[in-house]
């Protein structure tokens, strides 16, 4: 397969740029499908701003906090149970057991 130089505008600041022959085999080796969208400047900004691009075993950018939870006693049976978010004074929390037998 040959590739010819192609010139793209940055989404970011509309400056446009040259993704060389030599870049779209590197791209088609590695299997990437789309072309880079932002300038050299640009990429270079944003990885700054994410914290450096990937990150191995998280799949998103930068670390991800602990997810919090919440001890609450189940309204339906009285067992105590964790929740992912805080428990509101009025509202009725269920146990996974009984929150999946009343959405039924």
């Amino acid at each position: 397969m040959s590739f010819e130089d192609k010139t793209i505008a940055c989404v970011d600041c509309g400056t446009e740029f040259v993704h060389s022959a030599e870049d779209q085999s590197r791209y088609a080796e590695r299997g990437f499908a789309n072309e880079p969208k932002r300038c050299r400047d640009c990429r270079d900004k944003r990885k700054a701003q994410t914290g450096g691009g990937r990150s191995h075993g998280g799949g998103g950018f930068g670390q991800r906090r602990p997810r919090e939870s919440f001890e609450a006693v189940c309204a339906e049976c009285g067992t105590t149970t964790t929740v992912p978010f805080k428990p509101t004074n009025g509202r009725p929390v269920y146990c996974g057991d009984c929150f999946r037998s009343r959405r039924r």
